[in-house]
C-alpha cells in the first residue's frame, strides 16, 4: 500500500479522510492550526480501533510548514501520494506544497517521487440570473475590496477569516467598523489581537451557518456591509447572500479562479481533480475500490397554509438546513436550498431524481445529503405525503436508495379556519374537493351541521353555491377563508346565491353551516315513492317503468355482501333504484348502471341527479357487450338479463372469478335457469330464496292486504376453477329467437 498524506483544512479534506479510513487505506492528515487538530481528532477517535499492520489507520500531524519544512516532512516520512485538500483561497499553502513536491521529483538522489493531487472544491459561479443576487460587487483580491469599503459608512461583517485581516486593518477608517467572524481557534484569536481587533468585534464561531443565523448576526451587530469569499456551497456562500438579500445589505465578494473538471473528474491540463475524480484516482493508485457512498436524509414536511409564520419550528429548521428542496412550485418559491431546488412533488419525478442524486458529486463530498420535500397543509390530511412515503420506503428496502425517510406534520387550513371563526371541528364533517370529484358532498351537507371543505379554487366555491341552491338548502351559510395566512387573507360569510358570484382566484377553504341538519340514515331503505318512474313513451305518452320493490331491493342488496371500495355492476338497471341505494351506502363504492332502453336511461339520469349520486355511472348498452370496457367488478346485481343470463355470467366470471353475484327472477324460465347456473359455474356460499311481500292498503274505511309478485333471489360467490361441462353451458344458452318473447317479461327497475 502506498504511503499517503492529506493536507486538509476543508470539509472535503475531512470527508476524504473518512472515505479512505472506511476503505482501509492508512494515511496521515496534516492540519495547520490547533483548531483544525481538534476537529480532525474528533473524527480520528472513531477510527482508533481500525489498524493497518498494527498502526492506526489515520495519523494526525499539526503545525504550519513553509516550503522547506514541507519538503523535509515528505522526504523523511517517505510519502508517495500527496493530496492537497487545503482551502481554495489558501493559495500560498498550495504553491508551497506543489513546489515541495516538484523539488523532490527533481532531486536525482530522491527515490520517492511523490505524486501530487489537488482536490478542487466545486464552486458555483454567482450570476446575475440567480434569484438571490442583489447589490453584489466582485473583487479579485482583498486589497481592492478594502479600498472600496473605505468609501462607505456603517459596520462591516468580515467573513473571510483571520489570515487577510491585516489588509482591512491597515486603514483606520475600516478597523473600528469591523466585526470579524473567525474560527474559535487560538491562532485566529491571536491574529485578531495583533491587529487590534478585540471584544465585541470578534465573533469566534464554528459553522455551518444557516440563512437565519447569518441574518441574526447582521441584525444584532447592525451590519451595513458584508465581505465574503466565493467559497461555493460547501463554504456557506449562498446562505450569506440570502441573509444579505433579506435585509437589503450590499455584499462584497472576493472571487476565486474557476476550474471545470471533465467526465473523469480531472481538470484538464492540471494535477487537480474534483472530489469524485480524486477518489477514483486514489483507488487506481492504491489498487483498491474506494466507495463514495453517502446517504440521503429525506424529510417529508407539511408547511401549513403557506406563510412561514404558520410553520412549526422543526419544519422551518428542516427547510433552512436542506441541501435539496423539492415540492410544487408554490411551495418552494420563497425558499432556497444549499445545492438546488426542483418543482417535483410526485413519486414518478422524485424517485428517479434521488437515484441520480445519490451518485452525484454533491453526495460524494458529504456523508449525508438533507432532502426536504414540501407539502401544503398537514402531511396526514388529504396529502400526497403518504403515497410518496410508502414508495420511498420501498425504494430504500429494495436498495434503490440509500438513506432514511421521516415525516413532519403541518397545520391544515381547516384547523386555521376553525380557529379564526371560533368553531370546533371534532363534531364536523371534513372533506376535500381539491383535485378530485366529491361523490357524497350533498348528502354530507344535508346530515351535518358543520362541513369543512378543502377546495381547488373559486370554481369549487361556485359549485358549492349551485349545489346548495339546487338542493333547496338556501338557508345554509358558507364561511369562505381566502388566502389564509397570507397578507391578503380574508374571511367572508356568503349565502348560496352569493357563492355563485365568486370569481377571485386563490386558495380557498370553507365551512358550510346547515341550521337544519337531517339525521343520516344508517341503512339503505328508500321508499319506492322517492324514485322517479314515469318516462316518455311512444306518441308522447308517459310510461311507468317497472321497478324492483323496496323490500326485494333491500334483501337483494344485503345478499351482495358489499364491501368498502366495491365496484358494482347493476345490470338491467331500469329506474336505477338498486344503483342509487348501493351508491348511497358509501362514497368509496362505485356503481355502473347498465341499461339498454333509452326511456329507462332517461330515468336513470333523473334519479341520479335527484339523489346527487356522483359515484353512479350510467352505461347505455346491451349486456354483456357493454361490460367489456368497464373496470373489473367486485359485485354484480342482475335484475334484467334480456334472456342472456348465461352470456352475462360468463363475461363476469372472465373479468373476476371471485366476485359476488345476486340475481332476481320472477319468470318461470329464469327461475328454472338458476339451477343450471349453479351447475355451470364453480360457486360457493350459494343461496336461493323466494320472497313474497304483502302490503296492507287503506280502501275506504277498510285496510286490505295486497300481495306483490313473488320474487326469487339467487346469490353466490364465484370461485376460481373449471366451469361446468360445456354441454350444460351450451344447453343453458338459449338462442336469441327462443328468448325473444321473454325480454318484455323481465322485471325492470
Amino acid at each position: 500500500m502506498k504511503k499517503l498524506v492529506i493536507f486538509a483544512g476543508t470539509t472535503e479534506g475531512r470527508r476524504l479522510s473518512e472515505i479512505l479510513a472506511d476503505a482501509g487505506i492508512a494515511h496521515t492528515v496534516c492540519v495547520a492550526t490547533e483548531y483544525g487538530e481538534i476537529v480532525m481528532r474528533e473524527q480520528t477517535e472513531s477510527t482508533k480501533a481500525m489498524q493497518t499492520a498494527g498502526q492506526p489507520i489515520v495519523n494526525l500531524h499539526c503545525g504550519r510548514m513553509d516550503r522547506e519544512q514541507m519538503q523535509k516532512f515528505l522526504h523523511d516520512e517517505g510519502y508517495e501520494i500527496v493530496v492537497d485538500a487545503t482551502h481554495p483561497y489558501a493559495r500560498v499553502v498550495t504553491e508551497n506544497l506543489r513546489g515541495a513536491v516538484d523539488t523532490l521529483k527533481s532531486l536525482e538522489k530522491d527515490a520517492h517521487f511523490p505524486i501530487y493531487l489537488r482536490l478542487e472544491r466545486k464552486i458555483d459561479g454567482i450570476t446575475e440570473a440567480d434569484d438571490i443576487v442583489t447589490n453584489v460587487q466582485y473583487f479579485e483580491n482583498n486589497a481592492d475590496c478594502a479600498k472600496a469599503l473605505e468609501n462607505t459608512e456603517g459596520n462591516i461583517l468580515l467573513t473571510t477569516g483571520s489570515k487577510e485581516l491585516a489588509v482591512y486593518c491597515a486603514s483606520g477608517r475600516l478597523k473600528d467598523r469591523l466585526h470579524v467572524r473567525i474560527l474559535p481557534g487560538r491562532e485566529s484569536l491571536e491574529l485578531c489581537m495583533e491587529q487590534g481587533i478585540k471584544g465585541r468585534q470578534i465573533l469566534a464561531l464554528q459553522g455551518p451557518f444557516s440563512t437565519e443565523m447569518n441574518a441574526a448576526i447582521l441584525r444584532q451587530y447592525d451590519i451595513r456591509h458584508m465581505v465574503t469569499k466565493n467559497s461555493g456551497r460547501a463554504g456557506g456562500c449562498q446562505e450569506k447572500l440570502e441573509a444579505a438579500k433579506m435585509l437589503g445589505i450590499p455584499v462584497y465578494v472576493i472571487e476565486s479562479a474557476q476550474k471545470t473538471s471533465d467526465a473523469a473528474g480531472n481538470i484538464p491540463g492540471t494535477d487537480s481533480y474534483s472530489f469524485a475524480g480524486i477518489c477514483g484516482k486514489l483507488g487506481q493508485l492504491c489498487d483498491c475500490k474506494i466507495s463514495q457512498q453517502g446517504s440521503l436524509e429525506i424529510c417529508l414536511a407539511g408547511i401549513g397554509m403557506g406563510s412561514r409564520d404558520c410553520m412549526t419550528k422543526e419544519v422551518q429548521q428542516t427547510i433552512e438546513t436542506a441541501d435539496i428542496l423539492l415540492g410544487a412550485e408554490r411551495m418552494i418559491a420563497d425558499y432556497s436550498a444549499r445545492i438546488e431546488k426542483k418543482p417535483y412533488y410526485m413519486a414518478a419525478q422524485i424517485l428517479p431524481y434521488l437515484e441520480k442524486l445519490q451518485e452525484s458529486e454533491e453526495l460524494a463530498q458529504q456523508e449525508t445529503l438533507r432532502v426536504a420535500v414540501l407539502f401544503s397543509g398537514d402531511t396526514g390530511f388529504y396529502s400526497g405525503c403518504r403515497k410518496l412515503y410508502v414508495e420511498l420506503q420501498e425504494a430504500i428496502a429494495a436498495g434503490q436508495l440509500r438513506g432514511s425517510v421521516r415525516i413532519l406534520p403541518g397545520i391544515s387550513s381547516v384547523v386555521s379556519l376553525a380557529a379564526l371563526v371560533g368553531e370546533s371541528y371534532e363534531d364536523a364533517a371534513i372533506l376535500s374537493m381539491h383535485g378530485k370529484k366529491l361523490n357524497h358532498l350533498p348528502t354530507t351537507v344535508v346530515s351535518h351541521e358543520k362541513t369543512f371543505l378543502l377546495t381547488s379554487g373559486s370554481e369549487d366555491i361556485r359549485k358549492i353555491g349551485r349545489m346548495l341552491t339546487e338542493m333547496g338548502l338556501t338557508d345554509c351559510e358558507v364561511i369562505v377563508g381566502h388566502q389564509l395566512s397570507y397578507p391578503e387573507e380574508n374571511i367572508r360569510i356568503l349565502m348560496p346565491e352569493q357563492c355563485v358570484e365568486v370569481t377571485e382566484e386563490g386558495l380557498y377553504t370553507c365551512l358550510i353551516r346547515n341550521p337544519h341538519p337531517q339525521p343520516e340514515l344508517l341503512t339503505h331503505g328508500r321508499a319506492d315513492t322517492c324514485f322517479l318512474r314515469d318516462a316518455s313513451g311512444t306518441e308522447g305518452k308517459l310510461r311507468r317503468t317497472p321497478m324492483t320493490k323496496e323490500e326485494v331491493r333491500e334483501v337483494s342488496i344485503c345478499k351482495l355482501h358489499l364491501t368498502d371500495g366495491a365496484v358494482v355492476y347493476d345490470i338491467g338497471s331500469g329506474t336505477g333504484s338498486v344503483a342509487v341505494e348501493i351508491a348511497g351506502l358509501s362514497e368509496t363504492v362505485h356503481v355502473y348502471a347498465v341499461e339498454r332502453k333509452p326511456e329507462a336511461v332517461e330515468l336513470l339520469r333523473k334519479n341520479r341527479e335527484h339523489f346527487h349520486m356522483d359515484n353512479m355511472e350510467i352505461i347505455e348498452a346491451l349486456a354483456p357487450e357493454g361490460l367489456e370496457e368497464l373496470p373489473v367488478p367486485t359485485h354484480a346485481f342482475i335484475g334484467g338479463s334480456g334472456g342472456r343470463l348465461m352470456d352475462i355470467l360468463q363475461t363476469l366470471y372472465r373479468k373476476n372469478p371471485h366476485m359476488r353475484i345476486a340475481i332476481n327472477a320472477i319468470s318461470m324460465e329464469t327461475i328454472a335457469e338458476l339451477q343450471e347456473v349453479l351447475e355451470a359455474f364453480p360457486v360457493e356460499d350459494e343461496e336461493i330464496l323466494q320472497m313474497q311481500v304483502n302490503r296492507v292498503k287503506k280502501l275506504g274505511s277498510y285496510h286490505l292486504p295486497q300481495a306483490e309478485n313473488p320474487v326469487w333471489i339467487c346469490s353466490f360467490t364465484f370461485r376460481e376453477g373449471e366451469t361446468g361441462s360445456m354441454d350444460k353451458v351450451k344447453k343453458a344458452l338459449l338462442t336469441e329467437e327462443e328468448n325473444g318473447n321473454r325480454e318484455n317479461g323481465e322485471v325492470q327497475r
